[in-house]
């Protein structure tokens, strides 16, 4: 490479390529080396490595020209920020102690088979390479997590039980009773990984079949070390993890360094709004009736499907629907951003709703997944709203939209580079800009989208409130827990206070306190990024007046790739238009409210 063609961009990208070659869970979510049939390497030696690459490719832009291009000075910007944030934490040690219901480490081990192709034979050859490296993988993390006690960095013991009851639901074994996470529901038969292989091809069952019950035994066999070894030795480790830690995550998770005693502070002031207009919706939904009762009704009377396979039906037919209301009137939605598909998600996993990015050439789409909880019965009610999140106009259309700018921004810019507070923003942004459009007027719908609003400002009370060791506001709320007002954040009250003021099934909610408490400083990033988009949006349109053009400024925003929230209101505001497409309705924005400067996302 010759310094006349070094940009930030290539550099970028040369940084993805490294990581793809070393990190074969990368590889397999980006769609690329297929056959490749390695195990992420989860050992000391492995993590060191990939922070290796980081910094080599720091060295690297601190030595490139800088270019003219706002694009790409713009890249620049995200690289250093992302790097930098992610070598922090790996420098802290917090690798030694990653062990969470959702995103740990042991995860990748299964989670890079749902990235695989499986349409032909030598596909399913890499399949069973895979399974048997999966047992080197998990010996591997027990090292790493064996020098995590060698220097006393240990996960919380509710994130060992909790951990080990997924891996026990892997193995098919049945949930474990020690976390009452109620998520981790067995099958009661061989496990999951039998499962996956199932379809394969008959020339290749006895060697799949081979290994998957040697990477179920391999599973097992982690499990019961840190159940009987490691959970052991983490017994006194508190569940919170202070503000220098804590600051560090929001750091990650953002973006942005942000005022958090701002941020809760604000988030208090979105609650009352909330439980106000939750309050109005329930009276619509059942005449004399107060919020919890309404939600008792919905889940108990209101509409709901019948078994899995009719509820991911379900959900698939509504994001086809939004994506035919939506397009060409408040987004342009082409080629292969129309298609997303809708599946359960496996046994195991924590309780909340998820999305996975296409692959870079789309062979593989994007896909929105649903956990049952054990359920047969799905109310709606709350789905609707979930499902624009996670799917259309959310998750699946400003990431597959990325994918889609990939070569004019930069691979790294719209797949590895990602901020989490700016695309839970955008997705938490995307459910208000549907009940804006007028398609939450159902009133079982629209408290439904009032209660997950709740539900994330609930996340940045108690997730702030709980890691910094914060006390509940005099104003706190009404009657019932302004004698809460003044004792300090533990999981035991985040529960109670969840429980009071938001709809979600008690193993959700359980699910929910154990990840804020495992993965600090991200689940703020829903409401605080969504406080961004909206203000980005706003100052666009002060700065546009009548010129300003939804549709133009969603397009326009959505092709800027990944930013953090220290750049996200800024570039949005700068945002101008595209063709000219329907104003936003007189009642948008509600409670949008707050300042960026506190700045926090996350």
């Amino acid at each position: 490479m010759t310094d006349e063609t070094i940009t930030a961009r290539t550099i970028a990208d040369r940084h993805l390529d490294q990581v793809a070659a070393h990190d074969p869970l990368a590889a397999a979510r980006l769609g690329l080396h297929p056959g490749d049939d390695r195990q992420p390497d989860l050992s000391p030696e492995g993590l060191e490595a990939l922070a290796d690459i980081a910094r080599g490719t720091l060295a690297a832009l601190d030595t490139a020209p800088v270019g003219a291009d706002p694009a790409d000075r713009s890249c620049a910007r995200l690289l250093r920020e992302r790097l930098a944030a992610e070598l922090a934490v790996h420098d802290s040690g917090e690798n030694f102690r990653r062990l969470r219901n959702i995103g740990a480490h042991v995860h990748h081990v299964r989670d890079i088979f749902t990235y695989m192709p499986t349409a032909t034979d030598d596909d399913w050859a890499a399949v069973a390479g895979r399974l048997r490296n999966l047992p080197a993988a998990l010996d591997g993390y027990r090292a790493t997590l064996t020098e995590g006690m060698s220097r006393q960095l240990f996960a919380a013991p509710r994130q060992a039980a909790t951990v080990v009851d997924q891996l026990t639901a892997w193995t098919g074994e049945g949930a474990g009773l020690s976390t009452g996470e109620g998520t981790g529901q067995g099958t009661g038969g061989a496990g999951w990984f039998a499962e996956f292989v199932a379809p394969g091809p008959e020339p290749l069952r006895g060697e799949l079949d081979g290994a998957a019950r040697r990477a179920t035994a391999a599973v097992a066999g982690f499990r019961d070390w840190l159940r009987d070894t490691y959970a052991p030795a983490t017994l006194g480790t508190p569940d919170a993890v202070g503000r220098e830690r804590y600051r560090l995550a929001v750091r990650y998770n953002s973006g942005a360094d942000l005022d958090l005693e701002e941020a809760y502070a604000w988030a208090w002031s979105e609650f009352h709004r909330l439980a106000a207009d939750m309050r109005t919706e329930a009276e619509r939904v059942l005449p004399g009736a107060g919020v919890r009762e309404a939600m008792h009704h919905l889940e108990r009377r209101g509409h709901a499907v019948q078994g899995e396979e009719a509820v991911r039906d379900w959900l698939q037919q509504l994001m086809e629907e939004a994506i035919t209301a939506l397009d060409g009137t408040h987004f342009d939605i082409a080629g292969p951003l129309r298609r997303v598909e809708s599946r359960i998600a496996p046994a195991g996993s924590a309780g909340a709703p998820y999305y996975s990015s296409p692959s870079l050439d789309f062979s593989r789409l994007g896909r929105t997944y649903l956990p049952a909880l054990g359920r047969e019965t799905f109310p709606t009610w709350q789905l609707v709203t979930t499902w624009y999140h996670e799917g259309v106009p959310g998750h699946h259309l400003q990431l597959a939209q990325w994918v889609a700018l990939a070569d004019r921004l930069s691979r790294y810019q719209t797949t590895l580079g990602t901020v989490s507070a700016t695309i839970e923003g955008w997705a938490l942004y995307a459910e208000r800009l549907m009940d804006d459009l007028g398609f939450l007027t159902e009133p079982a719908h629209r408290l439904g989208f009032l209660d997950q609003q709740m539900l994330r400002t609930i996340r940045v009370i108690v997730d702030i409130g709980m890691h910094l060791g914060l006390s509940v506001p005099a104003e706190a709320a009404g009657s019932g827990w302004s004698s809460h007002a003044g004792e300090r954040w533990t999981p035991g009250l985040a529960t109670e206070f969840m429980a009071a003021y938001n709809g979600s099934p008690a193993a959700l909610r359980d699910s929910e306190i154990v990840r804020y408490l495992g993965w600090p400083g991200q689940a703020i990033g829903y409401k605080l990024g969504e406080r961004a988009w909206l203000q980005g949006r706003e100052a666009a349109r002060s700065r546009q007046g009548a010129a300003f053009d939804l549709k133009g400024w969603h397009m326009k925003a959505l092709a800027l790739g990944s930013l953090g929230l220290d750049d996200l209101a800024d570039q949005l505001a700068a945002s101008r238009n595209h063709p000219r497409g329907p104003p936003l309705p007189p009642h948008s924005g509600r409670g949008g409210g707050g300042t960026v400067s506190g700045r926090r996302r996350g």
